[in-house]
């Protein structure tokens, strides 16, 4: 395989070369169309077929003693035999001095394209032995590249870019691992302390058994819906294969209907505004990215609390916006609660995962959608998710939400 900085070389130096070529050839060109049979005798031109007329006698007034060769015409026709050799013999000696010429510029040719190859490519090796350096724990270096606002700047600040993204996604990564075997770890540790609590109590009885199955299965059931969780959210990021036409109304009712048994257990109010918001997504996502809006609303809520559901047709955007009193967030920290297991005011055994809005972000980032979070200054959070709208009927899925009711036992 041929290095780029000798292909450089050979490119640099057949330009050079063939530019050369091309100026020769012009000059020999022009040599060679200049007439060969003219002659200037005494700052007069003669050419072939001069005579014997007082013209060629005053031509060959500047030769003393031929004037009267000069009449009979012996001595133009010798001067002109003589112009065409000696052009001929010109035209083969810059034909030879041009070949010299072009060999000696074959070997300037090849020594500047090295030279230039190489200057060209020294930003690109210094980019190359950078980006070699970096791994997986020295995603903080970059590039860096100064000079001017050019093509390799460009792709200097490009690579530069992706470093950034990298690392980000890589801490990322990082905390979301630590974070799910915390998760994981949790529970498992409390169903192994229960189990051995279970066998080594001597006076359990049947009912002490039953109450640790109890709890045992209660665990269980919370590890499920963590291990669901973050399937929904390893499945959210690899993006969408299907669109369908979707209604934020209808998926807004279903999911309120879902909650309600939580809603009235904790004596909240709800107040739900939709209209008709059609758009083309995957139902199975979008479904769940509004469960999750409205489940977040409703266990992040204080007692007697309210929740807050619209969905309307906005400036392009199918948008859907749910809001809930609750404890007061800090502005700074909204941001993070759409990170994994960062969830408002979550501790480690209230049986929630944290990944709700961590869902909520793959969903609205596989579809492109823009979410707007912000603090209430009363407390609770306000969330609004915008879709790039779709040509959807917003009758269209009320058969798929009919069925869901059904799966569900919700009436």
């Amino acid at each position: 395989m041929i290095k780029a900085g000798v292909r450089l070389t050979l490119l640099y130096g057949a330009l050079l070369v063939a530019s050369g070529a091309v100026l020769l050839a012009l000059t020999y060109l022009l040599v060679l169309r200049f007439p060969a049979d003219r002659v200037l005798v005494d700052g007069a031109e003669a050419g072939m077929g001069a005579g014997t007329d007082g013209s060629g006698d005053r031509s060959a007034g500047g030769f003393p003693g031929v004037r009267s060769a000069a009449r009979s015409g012996d001595v133009f026709a010798w001067l002109q035999e003589q112009a065409v050799r000696q052009h001929a013999d010109q035209l083969r000696e810059l034909l030879v001095q041009s070949g010299v010429a072009l060999a000696a510029m074959l070997v300037v040719s090849a020594v500047l394209g090295r030279l230039v190859a190489r200057r060209v490519l020294r930003p690109l090796r210094a980019m190359t032995a950078t980006v070699r350096r970096v791994s997986a724990h020295t995603l903080h270096e970059r590039l860096a590249l100064r000079g001017p606002a050019d093509e390799l700047k460009e792709l200097a600040d490009t690579v530069d870019g992706l470093l950034g993204r990298l690392e980000a996604a890589l801490g990322s990564h990082r905390r979301f691992v630590a974070d799910a075997a915390h998760a994981l770890r949790a529970p498992l540790t409390l169903e192994h302390t229960l189990l051995r609590e279970t066998l080594t109590d001597r006076d359990a009885t049947a009912e002490t058994f039953r109450a640790s199955s109890e709890r045992l299965l209660e665990i269980s059931q919370r590890q499920a819906r963590l291990l669901e969780s973050l399937l929904t959210l390893a499945g959210s990021h690899r993006g969408l294969v299907d669109r369908e036409e979707l209604d934020l109304a209808l998926l807004a009712e279903w999911a309120l209907r879902l909650a309600r048994p939580e809603t009235e257990r904790r004596g909240l109010r709800v107040a739900a505004a939709v209209a008709p918001a059609p758009l083309l997504g995957d139902p199975a996502l979008v479904q769940r990215l509004v469960s999750c809006l409205v489940d977040n609303a409703v266990g992040h809520n204080r007692p007697g609390g309210r929740v807050e559901v619209a969905t309307a047709v906005r400036d392009g955007h199918a948008v859907v916006s749910v809001a809930n009193t609750g404890a007061r967030v800090a502005p700074e920290q909204v941001n993070r609660l759409f990170e994994p297991f960062q969830g408002p005011g979550r501790t480690a055994d209230d049986g929630r995962p944290g990944l709700g809005l961590a869902i909520v972000h793959a969903i609205a980032l596989a579809h492109g959608a823009v979410i707007t979070a912000g603090a209430r200054p009363d407390g609770g959070l306000a969330v609004e998710v915008a879709f790039p709208i779709g040509a959807g009927d917003p009758c269209k899925g009320a058969d798929d939400i009919g069925q869901l009711d059904k799966e569900t036992g919700l009436r």
